[in-house]
């Protein structure tokens, strides 16, 4: 048994709602989330830099925390440093959140799927990749959304109820007049909004993003080696949020964590 603990990183709290997930279905697991306030927002890095960012900022997390697993819950981050990572600490066992691109391309009537992310992530290349790999010839309609993702970081803790469809409904009305009939959420942020984005585009339109795909990934790798990486039974997991900067915490952080149940840091 395992019971070192396994850490997420974003750039804010995006990946809130991955971490979120994997807890619910496996809750004896110990989790330190990471949100690098101090480098956010990340799509608007270029690619190399990020990647660096990313080296340095895992390097002494390694070394500080000892995860047993990194899942990059961004991505931005795991489009722009997941192959870095791995090759860099080749003893260390990475899960990357990458759109959903295959069962929406596969899901597609119009043969044209929207996806929805940062510059970074839409300008990536391998978002084609995904898609011919189905064998449909299928349009990827790319957007970049980072007034979305500032919302999100900003103003979720605030905004109602109409507010919230109203900043998702201008990127489904583009969509939807260029003919996607699917879209993917490709940025760990806009999954706070999912029950906005789904309502919104019902029910010409189906939403897909990847979050059961990464817990799945998790679990399988926790399951590997007749489970020798799952936490005792007897354990008694500790929930950390961390963030980077040299700021205290304000209260947004703090309400955030004790939403989630976490114990707020600095690292």
């Amino acid at each position: 048994m395992d019971n070192r603990p396994i850490l997420f990183i974003d750039s804010g709290i995006g990946g809130l709602v991955y971490c979120g997930d994997f807890i619910k279905r496996c809750p004896r697991e110990e989790v330190c989330y990471l949100a690098d306030r101090e480098n956010f927002p990340y799509g608007q890095r270029e690619k190399d830099e990020l990647a660096q960012i990313l080296l340095s900022l895992t390097e002494k997390l390694i070394k500080k925390i000892n995860p047993k697993i990194i899942v990059l819950a961004c991505n931005t981050a795991a489009v722009s440093a997941l192959e870095p990572l791995r090759q860099n600490f080749p003893s260390v066992l990475f899960v990357g959140t990458v759109p959903a691109i295959k069962p929406a391309v596969n899901a597609s009537k119009t043969g044209k799927t929207g996806v929805l992310g940062t510059a970074r992530t839409i300008n990536d290349p391998y978002n084609q990749h995904l898609a011919d790999e189905c064998g449909k010839n299928c349009e990827i309609i790319g957007i970049a959304a980072p007034d979305l993702v500032e919302f999100v970081e900003q103003r979720l803790d605030k905004a109602d109820k109409n507010e919230k469809t109203a900043i998702v409904k201008k990127y489904i009305d583009i969509f939807r007049s260029k003919g996607a009939d699917t879209i993917v959420l490709g940025c760990t942020h806009f999954l706070h909004l999912l029950d906005e984005f789904q309502n919104t585009a019902a029910p010409s339109i189906q939403i897909f993003d990847s979050l059961d795909g990464v817990t799945k990934r998790i679990e399988h790798l926790l399951d590997e080696n007749n489970n020798a990486l799952r936490a005792s039974p007897n354990s008694k997991p500790e929930y950390k949020l961390l963030l980077t900067g040299k700021e205290p915490p304000d209260s947004v952080w703090e309400n955030r964590a004790q939403d989630f149940g976490f114990k707020l840091g600095l690292v």
